[in-house]
C-alpha cells in the first residue's frame, strides 16, 4: 500500500518553493536596467491652462502604445527645482526606452510630431534634457 504525503510535508515543501520564488525575484530586482532613459526638464508657461496640462499628461502617457520600443513614462514636477539660465525648471519627464535606436524611432514618429504640439503649450522653449544608458 502507497503511503500519501503528509499534510505536513506538502505545506514544506510549498513553503521552499515560495522561498525560492521570493529569492528569484529579489535577485531580479537588484539587477540595473539595460535600458535607456530620455530625462528632461523644463519650465511651465504661465499662461498654460489647468486643461493644457492635463492634455499634455494624456498625450505623453499615449505615446507609451504608440511608439516601438518605449516602455514607459513619468511625468510630474521636480522634487527641487532646476536652474537654468535666468528661470528655474520646475516640471520634467522621463521615457523608459528599450534602447538608443528606439530613441531615434520616437525622435522622427508622427506620435512625437503630434505629442510635440501639445507639449509647446505648457513649457518655455529651452530644456535640460540628459540621455542615461543602462550598463
Amino acid at each position: 500500500m502507497k503511503k500519501a504525503f503528509s499534510p505536513r510535508s506538502v505545506l514544506s515543501l510549498a513553503g521552499g518553493l515560495l522561498f525560492l520564488a521570493g529569492c528569484l525575484v529579489g535577485q531580479q530586482a537588484a539587477t540595473t536596467q539595460k535600458t535607456l532613459l530620455h530625462v528632461f526638464a523644463y519650465t511651465p508657461l504661465e499662461s498654460a491652462t489647468e486643461q493644457d496640462f492635463e492634455n499634455f499628461k494624456e498625450a505623453t502617457a499615449e505615446m507609451a502604445g504608440k511608439i516601438p520600443g518605449l516602455r514607459k513614462v513619468w511625468v510630474g514636477k521636480l522634487r527641487e527645482p532646476l536652474p537654468q539660465e535666468s528661470r528655474l525648471h520646475t516640471y520634467g519627464v522621463a521615457m523608459e526606452f528599450d534602447d538608443a535606436e528606439a530613441l531615434a524611432v520616437y525622435a522622427d514618429h508622427p506620435a512625437h510630431t503630434e505629442w510635440v504640439k501639445v507639449y509647446e503649450k505648457v513649457r518655455m522653449r529651452g530644456t535640460t534634457t540628459l540621455d542615461i544608458l543602462g550598463e
